[in-house]
C-alpha cells in the first residue's frame, strides 16, 4: 500500500465507496476527530497502567477504527447494487456499548462517591484520559451535526457518548491506583 497517492493535493479526499469531498467536509472532520481520539487512547495505553485497562483500551482502539470506517462510508454507499454490504466488517453495535458500560460499572464500584467536579490533573496518565475525553466529546458533537445532515448509524452516537463516560471513570480509577489526589473544583467568590 503506497503512503502517498497525490489525489488529495488540491484539498479533496475519497470516502469509502469512491465519492470525493473537500477535506473540511463534516464527515471527514468527524472521522478525523475519531482518529485523533484513537491516538490519545494510545497515549493512555502506553502509560504505566494496569493490564486490564490496557486490554480494554486496545479493544476500544479497534472499535474506534471500525467506527471511523462507518463514518467514512456515506449512506448511499453502504450497500452495493447487489444489496450486499460494501463495508464488510463488524459494525459498532449495542454489544460494543455494553462493553463500555460494564467496564464503567466495574471501575465505578471501586471508587469513592463523587461529590464535586474534578479538575483534570494529578498525573500524566490521568491528564491523558481527560484530554481523550474532551476529544471524544468533540467527535460526538461533530457526529451529531453530521447526523443532522445525513443519517448515520445511531450506535455511533451512543458509543461516543458512553466512551467519554468511560474515559472520565478511567481517569478517576487511575488516580486511585496511582495514589494521586483528585483535585476537586470548589468555586470561590470573587472579591
Amino acid at each position: 500500500m503506497k503512503i502517498y497517492t497525490k489525489t488529495g493535493d488540491e484539498g479533496s479526499t475519497a470516502l469509502f465507496g469512491g465519492s470525493r469531498v473537500k477535506k473540511y467536509n463534516l464527515r471527514i472532520d468527524s472521522y478525523g476527530t475519531v482518529d485523533e481520539l484513537n491516538a490519545y487512547i494510545g497515549l493512555i495505553k502506553d502509560q504505566e497502567i494496569d493490564e486490564i485497562s490496557k486490554k480494554a483500551l486496545l479493544k476500544i482502539q479497534n472499535d474506534l477504527f471500525t467506527l471511523g470506517a462507518m463514518l467514512a462510508t456515506p449512506p448511499e454507499k453502504e450497500t452495493l447494487k447487489s444489496g450486499k454490504e460494501r463495508l464488510n466488517i463488524p459494525k459498532i453495535n449495542e454489544t460494543a456499548v455494553q462493553f463500555l458500560e460494564n467496564e464503567i460499572d466495574v471501575m465505578d464500584a471501586k471508587l469513592p462517591q463523587m461529590t464535586h467536579f474534578i479538575l483534570p490533573s494529578g498525573h500524566q496518565a490521568v491528564s491523558f484520559c481527560h484530554v481523550a475525553r474532551c476529544v471524544c466529546r468533540r467527535a460526538e458533537r461533530l457526529s451529531v451535526a453530521l447526523n443532522d445532515q445525513e443519517s448515520i448509524n445511531p450506535a455511533i452516537l451512543k458509543y461516543l457518548n458512553r466512551l467519554s463516560d468511560y474515559l472520565f471513570v478511567l481517569a478517576r480509577m487511575l488516580s486511585k491506583q496511582l495514589d494521586i489526589e483528585e483535585f476537586k473544583w470548589i468555586p470561590t467568590k470573587n472579591n
